[in-house]
């Protein structure tokens, strides 16, 4: 069966080299749910490449935030193109310029009418909406919606050393967003740039990084992050942090320049919990990335739980709205209680089998019991009655994990990991029972569909490549 596709996206490529120089290099390939996409070159090429081989994919991810945006932030999408030209666009590296005219062009190749301002828009929506907006509406004396605040979803983890089955690194993330986007986050891309390192990670069409930040480079950096809760503050003068994780994954080679790369810059936009490891030198590192502090802790032995949760008293205290760790029937705090017990419960025999178990967990540590909803570690808002005020989500949102990975040194190694798409413990999202029961979600309709598990799969760079994509025709 993979043969057989082999032999289609290898035809399809000649047809596209013979078309193209740019798509020399280039293909993408399914599988289990996933789009493996290779990209190679210049700027401008890897951008080419991108915007033509998922031009269907990326108008369809540009529609889910188009309807998002007046539904939950009280704005048409016109103000986040505007504000993506505007605010975030003269910030951004001439590097990623490049990039994004490159995904623009693509798309026009295949007759596409998505443009340059619906990419900066939807690679800057995490910031534009969660921190840009309340910004301005405060600037402006404005009610701000309940949907626009800093989120607090994903669960992660990262160990090595004496926490570990082998001594090596072993690293894990679930993304957590609404379903709709959510079920449209499933891209592998591996990524060859003519500077800086091989990257792997997953993202969605559209993006020039991984967004939910969960990727490998050849330097042997393995990076993940969860969101902090209730961060506040943007900094308009700032560069956009979609450029600076993309950068950070690209062309760092230690975790020191890592977190200097995240911090250079920072405009407080998608306030992160970074972790990151060194397969190199087995150390791993927790960076929180406030707008006013941003404490790093480096070890080589033992882990950092991460799931929302704030740590450094002065972030609290100058970066946040008032979060309350003590708070326990909150989604974040719940599951890094839960998150600390598995860990400890597993502590000198974390592998990869029991990252995903861990990323599948569905025990509630507020209630003492498994009971799948908010506040398992594997989340399934859909089931809870309270929803989660902390980030404004309503009860029974279509929200949740959408996604895991993980990943041990070895693996990092060969620029490899294992992922699911859909949740993590492999249950699946029906949207038209949903709907019947909650059609005060029917605003969703046109963007929500069937969120199916597929199987744990593994995923190495340059695995799907087909003869005609390594060099270009003869001739052409």
């Amino acid at each position: 069966m993979r043969l057989a596709a082999l032999v289609l996206v290898a035809a399809s490529s000649v047809t596209a080299c013979a078309a193209d120089a740019r798509l020399v290099g280039s293909y993408r390939h399914n599988e289990a749910g996933w789009t493996y996409v290779h990209l190679a070159g210049t700027p401008e090429q890897i951008g080419f490449q991108h915007g033509t081989l998922l031009a269907k994919e990326i108008e369809d991810n540009v529609h889910v935030y188009a309807v998002e945006a007046p539904n939950m932030y009280q704005r048409d999408w016109s103000f986040f193109r505007e504000a993506g030209r505007t605010v975030l666009w003269p910030h951004l590296d001439p590097e990623y310029q490049a990039e994004l005219n490159g995904i623009a062009a693509g798309l026009k190749s295949q007759g596409s009418k998505v443009d340059l301002w619906d990419l900066v828009a939807i690679n800057g929506d995490e910031e534009l909406t969660g921190y840009y907006l309340p910004w301005l509406n405060a600037k402006e004396h404005k009610p701000n919606p309940p949907a626009a605040v800093a989120p607090g979803k994903c669960s992660a983890f990262i160990a090595t050393g004496s926490a570990t089955k082998d001594g090596k690194i072993v690293i894990a993330h679930s993304n957590w967003s609404s379903y709709a986007e959510g079920e449209r986050w499933t891209v592998v891309f591996d990524i060859v740039p003519a500077k800086g390192q091989h990257m792997m990670m997953d993202s969605a069409p559209g993006f020039i990084t991984s967004q939910d930040d969960f990727g490998v480079n050849a330097a042997g950096l393995m990076i993940t992050e969860t969101t902090l809760p209730q961060i506040v503050g943007f900094d308009p003068n700032g560069a956009p942090e979609f450029e600076r994780s993309r950068k950070a994954m690209q062309y760092a080679s230690s975790i020191d320049e890592y977190a200097a790369i995240m911090r250079t810059g920072n405009n407080g936009g998608y306030a992160n919990s970074w972790l990151v490891g060194d397969r190199k030198t087995g150390e791993i590192a927790y960076l929180e990335l406030g707008l006013h502090h941003t404490p790093l802790t480096k070890k080589k032995d033992g882990y950092f739980v991460s799931s929302n949760f704030a740590a450094d008293p002065l972030l609290i205290r100058d970066d946040t709205s008032g979060f309350d760790p003590k708070d326990l029937s909150s989604s974040m705090n719940a599951r890094h209680v839960r998150a600390e017990q598995f860990v400890q419960e597993h502590y000198g025999k974390l592998d990869t089998a029991l990252a995903e178990a861990y990323l599948s967990d569905h025990y509630d540590s507020y209630e003492k019991k498994v009971d799948i909803g908010k506040r398992s570690l594997c989340g399934h808002e859909e089931f809870s009655a309270e929803g989660e005020p902390v980030w404004a989500n309503p009860p029974y949102s279509p929200s949740g994990a959408v996604t895991g990975k993980v990943m041990d040194s070895d693996m990092a190694a060969k620029l490899s990991f294992t992922a699911r798409a859909g949740h993590p413990c492999g249950e699946d999202f029906i949207a038209a029972p949903f709907f019947a029961a909650h059609p005060e979600f029917a605003w969703q309709k046109p963007i929500l569909h069937d969120m199916k598990a597929g199987p744990w799969t593994t995923f190495s760079a340059g695995e799907f490549a087909p003869a005609a994509a390594v060099a270009p025709v003869s001739g052409r």
